[in-house]
C-alpha cells in the first residue's frame, strides 16, 4: 500500500491534492509543532496586483503547540473577509460559483481548529475533483517515536510497502531506514501545465481555488504531475 503523509494546509495548491490522488492512503500529519506564518493556516491567490494573502488567525499560545489543537481566532470574521477577496479578485473566472460552494458550508461550519477546518475543506474538495483516497490523521496513531523512528512508526502502523514522499525530504530523510523497514521509498515530482489565469502571466504557486475558479470541473485535466515519482537510491 502506497501511503502519503503530509501536515494539513489552509487550501493549498493543486500539487497537495495530486498528491493525496497519487497515494493509497494519506495521513494528515495533525500531532505535530504549529509553525508560525507557514501554510497551515494561510495561502494566496492571485490578484491584479500580484499573490495576495488569505489568513486564518489562530490563538498561538506557546511554541510547542500542536497543529491539531490550534484553535482558529473566530473575533474576527476572516471568512467573510476571504470570499470578498475570492469575489474581487476571482469574480471573473468562469467557475467561482464552485468555489464559493465549496468555501461557505465548511466557513459556516465553525470549526474549532486549524487542523478540523482544513481537512473539512480538503475532503470538500476531493469530492469535487473526484478523487476518493481515504484520509485518516496521525493522531489516531499515538505514536512515541520522534524524527525518523516516528515516520517509520506511523507508516508501519498504517500498514504502508511504500512512502511517497515530498522532493525537498531526500536531503533528510535516512533512506537506509526505510529499506530496513521494508518499506519502499519514493519521492513526489510537481510538474504542471499551465491553465487560464485572470491577472497577466501565469502563476502556478496559487491555492487550489484558483484552479477551480479558472477551470471548474476540469481541473482534474490539469491536476497529474507530468513527471513520474522517483525512486530512492538506498
Amino acid at each position: 500500500m502506497r501511503v502519503g503523509v503530509i501536515q494539513s494546509n489552509y487550501l493549498p495548491w493543486r500539487g497537495y491534492f495530486d498528491f493525496i490522488d497519487a497515494v493509497d492512503l494519506f495521513v494528515v500529519h495533525d500531532d505535530l509543532q504549529f509553525t508560525k506564518g507557514d501554510w497551515r493556516n494561510r495561502n494566496r491567490i492571485k490578484t491584479l496586483q500580484g499573490l495576495q494573502w488569505m489568513t486564518v488567525p489562530v490563538h498561538y499560545r506557546h511554541t510547542a503547540q500542536l497543529i491539531g489543537d490550534t484553535e482558529i481566532d473566530h473575533s474576527r470574521n476572516w471568512q467573510r473577509e476571504h470570499l470578498n477577496l475570492i469575489e474581487t479578485h476571482l469574480g471573473r473566472a468562469p467557475h467561482v460559483a464552485d468555489v464559493r460552494r465549496l468555501l461557505e458550508p465548511e466557513f459556516d461550519a465553525g470549526h474549532r481548529t486549524i487542523s478540523s477546518l482544513n481537512v473539512a475543506l480538503a475532503r470538500a474538495i476531493n469530492a469535487y475533483l473526484s478523487i476518493r483516497t481515504p484520509m485518516r490523521m496521525s493522531s489516531e496513531f499515538r505514536l512515541t517515536s520522534s524524527k525518523t523512528e516516528r515516520l517509520i512508526e506511523l507508516l508501519t502502523a498504517a500498514g504502508a510497502t511504500t512512502y511517497l514522499s515530498g522532493p525537498t525530504a531526500r536531503a533528510y530523510l535516512e533512506e537506509e531506514r526505510f529499506r530496513e523497514a521494508g518499506i519502499h521509498l519514493e519521492y513526489k515530482q510537481y510538474d504542471y501545465p499551465d491553465y487560464p489565469q485572470l491577472w497577466g502571466p501565469f502563476d502556478g504557486a496559487v491555492s487550489i481555488i484558483d484552479t477551480i475558479a479558472n477551470c471548474g470541473p476540469a481541473t482534474r485535466d490539469v491536476l497529474p504531475s507530468r513527471a513520474p515519482a522517483t525512486l530512492s537510491a538506498a
